[in-house]
């Protein structure tokens, strides 16, 4: 039997008025962005809606920022009736919004987690030490390859695995600017540094993770109302147990976006909608496999347009 999976976006998405047509047009959105706002003692509502982009992209703005608009989206589609998911997932950040839809964590709780989270993987690594770069048409093999390579003595991995053609790759600036030029002279069509304040899932975030490790302990964490598939194993986990445990490998693991949408696709998923801002996932996911469906849910323009396709 087909199968929907909602899945939500994670830093990048963000865009200065993103919720606004939300807020406008349903109070359920309203509520979730004065929870937010109550949580977090600021406005990020108006942050979202009419603030300054430079201090949006800061990253302990741009996590909470991102999570609170991808759950007024979410409130929003379920208060207008379209077909509830079969299982969630959500990229790095997007899995916390991700859990927030599977009922595990409260709202508050994921808004003030994320912000803290922005800014111990902000204050991880001293600004210009570390970069990610996009590397374009390289096989998985290629890549790690020549990460091993390029180290020597320094960190350099696969940050991001987000489909079979595109991977992102982090650690010490001087070890990713080596890495870019091997995999360019192995076959790779494009390898771009990425304007990132931090490398981002990869060893450089341990002490971000260990930070962030003692307050995800404090979480409460309800049962899971549905399975979700995590970033760190690309597994469908139906336990609450395992929640904290992911949530922390995730911070200097890499995301398996690519090995999550298969194991959805294996599960018989055949309609994906994006939850939140933005269509970066969606392309993800036709990249993947071109024969599913893919919505995605950020405004009220789209919304109603899927639901008449749905």
């Amino acid at each position: 039997m087909a199968k929907t999976a909602y899945i939500f976006p994670g830093q990048g998405s963000q865009s200065v008025g993103m919720g606004k047509g939300l807020f406008d047009n349903f109070a359920v959105a309203r509520e979730v962005f004065r929870q937010a706002d109550d949580a977090l003692g600021f406005s990020l509502s108006d942050l979202c809606f009419s603030g300054d982009a430079e201090e949006l992209q800061l990253t302990a703005n741009t996590q909470p920022a991102i999570l609170t608009t991808s759950i007024a989206a979410l409130r929003a589609i379920e208060s207008e009736g379209l077909p509830k998911p079969d299982l969630v997932a959500g990229h790095s950040l997007g899995e916390y919004s991700a859990l927030v839809a599977a009922g595990v964590l409260d709202l508050a709780d994921a808004v003030r987690t994320v912000r803290k989270r922005g800014t111990y993987m902000q204050e991880a690594v001293p600004v210009g030490v570390g970069a990610m770069a996009a590397i374009l048409g390289a096989d998985i093999e290629t890549i790690e390859a020549a990460c091993a390579e390029a180290a020597q003595g320094q960190i350099c991995s696969p940050a991001n695995i987000n489909s079979p053609t595109q991977v992102v790759i982090a650690g010490n600036s001087e070890a990713i600017d080596r890495a870019c030029e091997l995999l360019k002279e192995r076959g790779a069509k494009r390898a771009i540094k990425l304007n990132v304040s931090a490398p981002f899932h990869c060893e450089l975030m341990m002490p971000a993770q260990e930070r962030l490790h003692a307050d995800l302990e404090t979480l409460d964490y309800s049962d899971l109302k549905l399975p979700i598939v995590h970033n760190v194993d690309a597994k469908i986990n139906r336990d609450a147990l395992g929640v904290c445990d992911a949530l922390t490998r995730q911070v200097s693991s890499p995301v398996k976006w690519l090995q999550s949408i298969c194991t959805l696709l294996d599960e018989g998923v055949d309609t994906f909608i994006e939850v939140g801002p933005g269509k970066v996932l969606s392309g993800l996911v036709r990249q993947i496999d071109r024969d599913v469906r893919c919505f995605n849910v950020d405004s009220p323009e789209n919304l109603s347009s899927t639901k008449e396709t749905l």
